[in-house]
């Protein structure tokens, strides 16, 4: 598994790359903590409810906060797991662009026939991120599809306080199907303990998701144009969608996306071609191409 320290000696090119030396205290203290902690492992057989309900309201302070969200159903297989392993890396690498990042992780499943279909955590950053994490529960169950991601959008609409950014803060989901239709308010009540007075509309839901983050869905392989990509090119964009086909990439993917927005990018690629083959690096880059082209000529089309 991935690890808090600096340690490179797994990666393809020990010593080609350095993280910022700025943090280089931060990390020194977040190795110590995971030392002391024990060896890494998700093993857990439930969630750690006091940390993971979403009947909690959350809020975060930080100018660059950040919700990732992974379906863990059991259609997505090892996903969750890959996505888990490397939060070290996701935190150390986006930390050190902008020192202020702190990170919520949700679980989305199925309110239909899940046991706990969201579990959330609160923001946090550095080691203690890996206390949330580990509060979560991969159930892997689901109903085939679709799965209840309209039902984490309510949740971010309602349950989520950030402090006023200068741009839109990133949400990222990891999955491969498509949401109900409706957001039951029986559910709602049920999984989150609000009552509202009827069902909402999904699409309507996350469009308004949308209009505060910069939501991302990024799939695991499927049939690009079918309906999974119509319903969430609906939802938040079709030049929102990225199609990602290694979950040992699904984490490299989402690094790389925030890194380009923040001016990064360079050093992310450094970072890829220190631990990963010339080849992973060029595709990597490929997929992320194709998407933010897609995206800059829905921007033109717009625009004219």
């Amino acid at each position: 598994m991935y690890s808090w320290d600096d340690s490179m000696e797994d990666w393809a090119r020990p010593g080609a790359y350095r993280f910022d030396s700025a943090r280089s205290g931060a990390r020194a203290r977040e190795a110590r903590a995971a030392a002391a902690a024990g060896p890494r492992t998700y093993a857990v057989h439930r969630p750690d409810e006091a940390l993971t309900s979403p009947a909690r309201s959350l809020q975060s302070t930080s100018k660059n906060p950040l919700i990732v969200a992974v379906d863990v159903t059991g259609s997505m297989a090892h996903w969750p797991a890959e996505i888990f392993d490397r939060l070290p890396l996701l935190y150390n690498t986006l930390s050190q662009y902008r020192p202020d990042l702190e990170i919520c992780f949700a679980a989305i499943g199925d309110a239909h026939c899940d046991r706990w279909p969201l579990q959330v955590t609160s923001f946090s950053r550095g080691f203690n991120l890996e206390t949330q994490l580990k509060a979560i529960y991969g159930e892997g169950g689901g109903g085939d599809e679709p799965e209840s991601y309209e039902l984490f959008a309510w949740w971010v609409n309602h349950h989520v306080t950030l402090a006023p950014t200068e741009e839109k803060p990133f949400l990222i989901v990891f999955g491969d199907a498509p949401m109900h239709p409706k957001v039951k308010k029986t559910q709602v009540r049920d999984v989150i303990g609000d009552r509202p007075a009827q069902d909402s509309d999904a699409l309507t839901e996350w469009r308004a998701l949308a209009t505060r983050y910069n939501a991302w869905f990024l799939r695991r392989p499927g049939r690009p144009g079918d309906h999974v990509d119509q319903q969430w090119s609906q939802a938040v964009g079709e030049q929102h969608i990225l199609h990602i086909d290694d979950e040992k990439r699904a984490v490299d993917y989402a690094m790389g996306l925030i890194a380009r927005h923040w001016g990064c990018y360079a050093d992310f690629q450094a970072n890829l071609a220190a631990r990963q083959s010339s080849g992973t690096v060029a595709r990597v880059d490929r997929g992320l191409e194709v998407a933010l082209t897609r995206r800059r000529g829905r921007t033109t089309r717009r625009a004219g």
